[in-house]
């Protein structure tokens, strides 16, 4: 399915990716996807959010807080860190090693899982794309289908974070529309 994302599309979902183990969360929801879209500025979904207020400091800010008042922890992977030390196997050293070896950043552990929600987001973003007619499926899908598949509770998401941050999102997918349809 991911070959058929754009090269932005792609770079939000890795940035997605990158959020979650940066903010220490061992999974990827709807809420980091939001914060991926937001990453690529230059993308169709990143200018649109751009351009209703949202900044990707404050963005990180309002998801960890919303997640911390649900009740869910960022644990950056202890988990499954303490399950592996139980073994004998050092995550930590396996790091190192992994960037005196490949460079810094090369191994990363956890690699985060994406939640059911985030996955019928995924799932969301090609139904988007199929309904307008399109074979590839961008950034712009990506946000119709975050707006789409709504809150989730009683765990935070994308819409949730755009709410905190006073964002109609209502308005955005009419937004996204007009600017598809504007061909800019």
């Amino acid at each position: 399915m991911f070959d058929q994302f754009t090269d932005r599309a792609k770079r939000s979902i890795v940035a997605a990716q990158d959020e979650a183990v940066a903010l220490g969360y061992d999974f990827i929801g709807t809420e980091h996807l939001l914060l991926g879209l937001v990453a690529v500025p230059e993308a169709t979904a990143g200018a649109l959010l751009a351009e209703s207020g949202v900044e990707l400091d404050r963005a990180r800010e309002v998801t960890v807080r919303l997640l911390d008042a649900a009740g869910i922890k960022s644990g950056g992977g202890q988990q499954a860190r303490d399950a592996l030390a139980s073994l004998g196997i050092d995550v930590t050293e396996i790091q190192r090693r992994a960037d005196d070896n490949f460079g810094e950043g090369a191994f990363q552990f956890p690699r985060p899982a994406y939640t059911e929600h985030a996955k019928a987001a995924l799932v969301q973003t090609l139904r988007e794309a199929k309904a307008l007619g399109h074979e590839r499926f961008g950034t712009e899908h990506m946000l119709l289908a975050l707006l789409a598949v709504g809150p989730s509770p009683p765990e935070p998401a994308a819409v949730d974070v755009l709410a905190a941050l006073d964002v109609d999102a209502d308005a955005l997918r009419p937004a996204v529309l007009t600017r598809l349809a504007d061909g800019s």
